[in-house]
């Protein structure tokens, strides 16, 4: 029997060692669920050990797996570094990482009705009304037919059963929209266009390698990077790219302009989220699905499947230094989270 070394997120100096038991499908990077003391624990296995590793040991089973693609072997190699970097336990770098996580469960279902194209056997100024409201917004949930039509939900009941309407189940937390690299950009100067082919070469060799913006306000930097962005989106179908913003500039403004050059509206990621929003950015993210997220400086914890390019706005800006808790400057964890993807 396998046996998995688990990092709980946690103040605990070490992983613990469970017993995979037969028919669990566990392998290195899944979220789990095993036993610590008196509860069941969320945890990540940071390694498989052989069936030796357990020989003459009373080890607890692993409870569970959680449906979530396993962390990458570079996110649980950056969250053990960023542990000895700033002498902290790696289980409290780790709860930075699982800051949502109802996100590690598939997104919530609700469900709506959207028409068959049929007509009711029987007419009725009610039905009428509820099949017009179906018409302008679409599927929608019965209760939200039933109050824009001004009827009953008995009647949108009425119209399934006479096969007007149909059910059918919808996720309530929704894809982000993918990004596209080919709407047109800004008119660079001479000036941004040396800087963005820098960028564009770097991005297109696929190694590690760091660079500075450096131009005063409203010289054109943002233009620059998205260059950047949109070679990276090129050169890797499935690459995400994470950008740091000092908290107080995450505003609607800048994702506008995100929206306006790529087409979608990046995914958010700060402290002003509500619970089911961080939910959305942190599962989508997991899933590789979130092709840009822009963020304030927790975003580096985000478990990334595909990360590809990390950009930093401001870095001169204080608020990318956390003080309290595992203090770290994103700057420089991001410079070697780059490093190891």
């Amino acid at each position: 029997m396998p046996v998995a070394r688990i990092l709980f997120p946690l103040p605990l100096p070490e992983p613990f060692d469970y017993a995979v038991p037969d028919g669990l499908d566990v392998q290195e990077g899944s979220y789990v669920a095993a036993p610590l003391g008196k509860y069941e624990r969320l945890g990540v296995v940071l390694e498989l050990l052989p069936d030796s590793a357990g020989e003459g040991r009373k080890l607890k089973d692993v409870g569970g797996v959680y449906p979530t693609p396993a962390m990458t072997a570079a996110m649980r190699e950056f969250v053990q570094w960023a542990a000895r970097y700033t002498v902290s336990h790696p289980g409290h770098v780790l709860g930075m990482a699982l800051r949502s996580r109802g996100g590690l469960e598939p997104s919530p279902t609700e469900t709506v009705y959207h028409l068959t194209g049929e007509s009711p056997p029987r007419v009725t100024e009610a039905r009428t009304k509820l099949i017009e409201a179906a018409e302008q917004l679409g599927a929608q949930t019965a209760s939200t037919l039933a109050e824009a039509a001004g009827v009953s939900s008995g009647v949108v009941k009425g119209l399934a059963e006479a096969g007007v309407l149909r059910a059918r189940s919808m996720q309530t937390d929704l894809p982000f929209d993918v990004p596209s690299p080919d709407l047109p950009g800004a008119t660079l100067t001479d000036e941004q266009s040396e800087a963005a082919d820098a960028l564009k070469q770097a991005v297109s060799a696929r190694g590690f390698s760091t660079f500075l913006i450096d131009g005063v306000t409203g010289s054109g930097k943002t233009e620059v990077y998205f260059e950047a962005i949109a070679e990276s989106l090129r050169t890797d179908l499935e690459a995400q790219i994470l950008v740091l913003l000092p908290e107080i500039a995450l505003t609607q403004a800048i994702l506008s302009r995100f929206e306006v050059r790529f087409g979608a509206k990046p995914a958010p990621w700060h402290s002003g989220l509500s619970d089911k929003e961080r939910r959305r950015t942190w599962r989508e993210v997991a899933h590789g699905r979130a092709r840009i997220v822009i963020g304030a400086r927790s975003a580096l914890f985000l478990p990334f499947h595909k990360l590809k390019l990390i950009i930093i706005d401001e870095e001169h800006d204080g608020s990318y230094k956390q003080e309290d808790g595992v203090t770290y400057h994103a700057r420089d964890m991001a410079v070697m989270r780059a490093k190891l993807e």
